[in-house]
């Protein structure tokens, strides 16, 4: 069953019933580096977006959002945006990613302040792609 059937909007999962859905453990090795290393708590959130309705996990520093994630079956999406300041380290950084993290990159469009980056996180070299482009978000004021 897809995501946004399991739970709609009026049925708020708990995150064990995330993780459970998810069933990679990818999710959790994320999930506990971004409470561990910029020590921010998770907060779920409904979206009714036709790209990626349903319930999505955000993460945000100071106001600032580093990423959101979409748990899908046996995988899960990390939106990463990467505005104005970040694009020249992101620009450098990219070089040294995985063959999928610079196809994405170079062919999403930069739009509405940044390049919005829907990351489908399959294995663990793509995961350390987008622990690296969140540092890139951090790092900068």
């Amino acid at each position: 069953m897809k995501w946004d059937m399991l739970f709609e909007q009026k049925e708020q999962p708990t995150f064990d019933q995330i993780r459970e859905f998810v069933n990679n453990p990818l999710w959790e090795e994320l999930n506990s580096y971004l409470q561990g290393a910029y020590k921010v708590q998770p907060k779920l959130s409904y979206s009714k977006c036709s790209a990626q309705r349903g319930w999505n996990v955000k993460y945000q520093k100071s106001g600032k959002s580093l990423c959101t994630l979409y748990p899908m079956s046996d995988y899960f999406i990390a939106l990463v945006v990467i505005g104005n300041k970040e694009m020249p380290d992101a620009e450098v950084l990219i070089g040294t990613c995985s063959e999928y993290t610079k196809s994405l990159f170079n062919k999403t469009q930069f739009s509405a302040g940044g390049k919005w980056l829907m990351i489908n996180i399959t294995d663990k070299q793509i995961l350390q792609d987008v622990k690296r482009l969140i540092n890139i978000r951090v790092s900068l004021p």
